[in-house]
């Protein structure tokens, strides 16, 4: 069961040294904070409570991540050709 607090998930909010994110979890142990600039960090709720502000701020657009796809291999070359250029080599001495 989760705890009431200022900061529920979703909440916006700023912190002093990571700046503006959104809460992900919360419980009586761990807060879950995504930050813009810094990413996911997780605090124990007793001591950072105290060091957040909310924000009115709307929350940003999460943005999708683009995968660059490969480009298919071609086909290993049969290695018969190679033996018999290197046959063909030995023969026209």
């Amino acid at each position: 069961m989760g705890i009431r607090t200022a900061y529920p998930q979703g909440a916006q909010v700023e912190h002093g040294r990571f700046g503006l994110g959104t809460v992900l979890s919360i419980n009586e142990e761990h807060i879950v904070i995504k930050f813009d600039d810094f990413g996911e960090k997780k605090f124990v709720t007793t001591i950072v409570l105290t060091a957040l502000k909310k924000s009115d701020r709307q929350p940003p657009v999460e943005k999708r991540s683009s995968r660059s796809r490969k480009a298919k291999a071609a086909p290993a070359a049969p290695a018969a050709p190679a033996a018999a250029a290197a046959a063909a080599a030995t023969t026209a001495q």
